[in-house]
């Protein structure tokens, strides 16, 4: 069923305050709504319970609500790692580019973007088809440092590390937005330059390091068992 801005706005709140904040239904009037007719669309389509002026989410509009958020979240990301918006990015901004992103087309961004777990800010980003067959794009712009080939190169878009250990030893390493990087071996660990350094990471911190690509150099084939490092400066193990 094809909703309002307005209305898709209302299930996104509810989806948050609901299932993220878990705050339970929410009073009317900290919906926003300029009228009565969104939330009367919502409830015609059977997305939302309204009882004593309190709005609530259905078993219906959970999916139609977290459709939403993901489209948000992937609004913001796109903003930040492939247009570069940096911290111009806010609300307004990702809920315009939002619907632009028709269902469908979220899955062709989130694999473009290398299916981001979390926003900007944080927030985690729903699952889509795409993330759980773990489709991939040909034109990936943003990946997972593990997925990249020896000679790849760009910026560090951001960084998934929910274990602080692992939080820890990037920002020890420098591994922040913005930093360039450049992988010089996949197997039988990842290494890769930062600067004047080298550091060699393991699988798990490897996958945290969300890379913005530049210039690809393609290769066809990754390091065989006992690739030695070429040392240039040296390198560490992390």
């Amino acid at each position: 069923m094809e909703l309002t801005e307005k209305a898709e706005e209302i299930l996104e709140t509810l989806w948050i305050r609901m299932l993220e904040e878990k705050q339970g239904p929410v009073p009317e009037q900290e919906l926003e709504a300029n009228s009565d007719q969104p939330l009367t669309e919502l409830l015609s389509a059977g997305y939302i319970t309204r009882n004593n002026s309190l709005v609530g989410l259905t078993e219906e509009g959970r999916p139609s609500a977290e459709n939403v958020v993901r489209r948000h979240r992937l609004a913001e990301r796109l903003l930040v790692d492939v247009l570069d918006a940096g911290d111009e990015v806010n609300h307004e901004k990702a809920c315009k580019f939002e619907h632009l992103l028709d269902r469908g087309l979220d899955d062709a961004i989130c694999s473009l973007l290398g299916h981001p777990k979390v926003c900007p800010h944080g927030k985690p980003i729903p699952q889509g088809n795409c993330c759980r067959q773990m489709r991939e794009s040909a034109s990936r712009l943003v990946s997972p440092l593990s997925q990249l080939m020896d000679g790849q190169e760009g910026k560090v878009a951001y960084i998934y590390a929910p274990k602080l250990d692992q939080l820890q030893k990037l920002t020890a390493m420098g591994i922040l937005p913005g930093v360039a990087i450049r992988v010089t071996q996949t197997f039988p660990t990842y290494v890769f330059e930062v600067g004047q350094s080298q550091f060699a990471v393991d699988k798990d911190i490897a996958e945290a390091i969300y890379i913005r690509l530049s210039a690809e150099k393609i290769k066809t084939s990754n390091p065989k068992p006992g690739y030695k490092i070429r040392e240039r400066w040296g390198w560490k193990r992390w």
